[in-house]
């Protein structure tokens, strides 16, 4: 399917902050993963089977990604500001609670459960690609990476993983400086406030993800939640049709009620 059109809505600090919308039904907001944007639903119609499940399928893309405002500035990026973003999205749109969905992949993911323990009350909610130790804050592989980038003061060495890296974000007119502003400014969530967590939630893992050493953890952690294992590492795991199943049947059909 062709690209939706882009909207704009402003963030509490005044920066343009874009978005995207398929479909018509229950609103979904569906949050996508670091060095991409919300075009990654997109892909091979995710987005648009979602719809026809009867769901107003929501993309924003975060600050420092796709649409969005890239500012260099770090003092545009304090902690937790992809949270108060999507909370602040979540207001523009006038979704009440209990009356929307809530879903995101990887870093996408890591601002769901950051949205839930800071109060927000969608109907259900959809964790990928995370276990309890990216929650909790360990690991930052991007992050590194891109550090590494950005410092660099001499020519990165040609083949290397960082050089490939580096070649993909241009290619893609990527922004790493924005990027790292904005996984700077990720917020920890300590295990212990997952317990106040009353939403249903279900936590999909790709079977051969390494983030899977902490899937179960994560899962024991939120009080009412629930895990299923699909197919594939981290990168290919949500482009698996295991994968969108499983998040339809737990959302269910758009048009029904709390079921």
């Amino acid at each position: 399917m062709s690209n939706p059109a882009v909207s704009f809505f402003s963030a509490q600090d005044g920066v343009r902050l874009a978005y995207r919308e398929v479909g018509e039904g229950r609103p979904l907001l569906l949050l996508h993963g670091a060095l991409g944007d919300s075009t990654l639903w997109l892909r091979d119609d995710r987005a648009a089977t979602i719809a026809a499940h009867g769901h107003r399928v929501i993309l924003p893309d975060f600050r420092g990604h796709g649409s969005s405002a890239k500012p260099h500035d770090a003092g545009a990026y304090p902690s937790d500001v992809l949270t108060d973003d999507a909370l602040a999205l979540v207001e523009h749109l006038g979704l009440a609670k209990a009356d929307y969905d809530l879903a995101g992949y990887s870093l996408g993911a890591r601002i769901v459960v950051r949205m839930l323990v800071r109060g927000a009350t969608p109907r259900r909610a959809v964790v990928g690609g995370q276990g309890l130790k990216q929650v909790e804050g360990f690991g930052g592989g991007v992050a590194r990476m891109l550090r590494r980038i950005v410092t660099a003061t001499e020519p990165l060495e040609p083949g290397s993983p960082d050089a490939r890296t580096a070649q993909w974000l241009q290619g893609g007119d990527m922004d790493t400086v924005a990027l790292l502003h904005a996984l700077d400014s990720l917020a920890a969530t300590p295990a212990a406030q997952l317990g106040s967590v009353q939403v249903p939630t279900l936590v999909v893992m790709g079977s051969e993800d390494e983030r899977a050493e902490s899937v179960d953890e994560l899962v024991a952690a939120l009080p009412r939640a629930r895990k299923v294992m699909v197919p594939g590492d981290h990168g290919t795991a949500v482009g698996e049709p295991a994968f969108l199943a499983a998040v339809l049947d737990f959302l269910g059909d758009g048009s029904e009620g709390e079921g």
